[in-house]
Order: C-alpha cells, then sequence, then structure tokens
C-alpha cells in the first residue's frame, strides 16, 4: 500500500486549517486518515506549525511520502534534515504568549483599586442643568446692565 503524508483542509471559508495526516494515496483529500501527526494553522501570525516529529520520522521511515506543502513544513520544522542527515534548520519564529485571562483582571482591578475616589466619574444630568443656568444668568445680566447706563447718559444729555 503506497502510504503519503499529506494536508487534510479543515476550518471555515477563507479560516483554512490543516491537519498533517498519513494515509493510503489513493484516499480523498479530506478522507479517511491512518494517523493524524500534526497540525498547521497558516493565517496566524507566525503561521502555527506542530509536528509530532517521532511520528513523521517513523512513517518517512517506513517510505511514506510526503506531499510538496507537507515536505515544505517538514523542512521548516527540521524533521525533512532529520531524516535526511542534514543540519538542522535556524529556529522558527515562535508567537509571543498570550497573557491568561485571570492576571489581566488582577491587573486591572489593582489599577482601579489604586486610583483616588473622588467622586462619580460621570456628572449628574441635573448637576449640569443647574451649572449651565448659573451660567447663563450672569451672562444675560452683564449685556442688558451695560446698555442701560449708556443709554440714560444719551437721554441726560440730549434733553
Amino acid at each position: 500500500m503506497a502510504v503519503k503524508i499529506k494536508l487534510k483542509r479543515m476550518g471555515k471559508i477563507r479560516n483554512p486549517q490543516y491537519r498533517i495526516i498519513v494515509a493510503d494515496a489513493r484516499t480523498k483529500r479530506d478522507g479517511r486518515a491512518i494517523e493524524e501527526i500534526g497540525k498547521y494553522h497558516p493565517k496566524e501570525e507566525p503561521s502555527f506549525i506542530e509536528v509530532a516529529s517521532d511520528r513523521a520520522q517513523y512513517w518517512l521511515g517506513v517510505g511514506a511520502q510526503p506531499t510538496e506543502a507537507v515536505e515544505v513544513i517538514l523542512k521548516i520544522t527540521g524533521d525533512w534534515q532529520k531524516f535526511k542527515g542534514l543540519e538542522a534548520p535556524a529556529p522558527m519564529k515562535v508567537a509571543a504568549p498570550k497573557a491568561d485571562r485571570k492576571a489581566v483582571f488582577e491587573v486591572a482591578a489593582k489599577e482601579a483599586a489604586d486610583e483616588p475616589k473622588a467622586g462619580a466619574t460621570t456628572p449628574k444630568k441635573k448637576a449640569d442643568k443647574a451649572e449651565k443656568k448659573a451660567e447663563e444668568t450672569p451672562a444675560t445680566e452683564a449685556p442688558v446692565e451695560t446698555p442701560a447706563p449708556a443709554v440714560e447718559a444719551e437721554i441726560s444729555s440730549e434733553g
């Protein structure tokens, strides 16, 4: 039986995720697999590649033929060079680990506790209206008072 190491497509439309599988060469792309030896997610930055190196070495050793895409993945991980007896490639990029939710929550809670509690963070609506009225009344009174003495002065000079 001819055995191939190939990619089995999974995931959604425009978000492919692949499993690296060992299958009979005559099976469909997403058909029955003998063994699943890895994962490949090309849309992540950097691409997520996970290969069970010992199982890949075993299947390559017993004559399984990798497809072109899988051969490239095996070269990136260094399994192909190990199988051929060549030098190992430069190490792969590894994504920065994400902070777990609990740690992020604790940091945010600590920052919130450190801030001074000087009242409400948003002003009350009634307080805003009262302040606006207080600001408007002196503004309207001032223009009324200044023209009145000027008018009186004009009237007294005329008469």
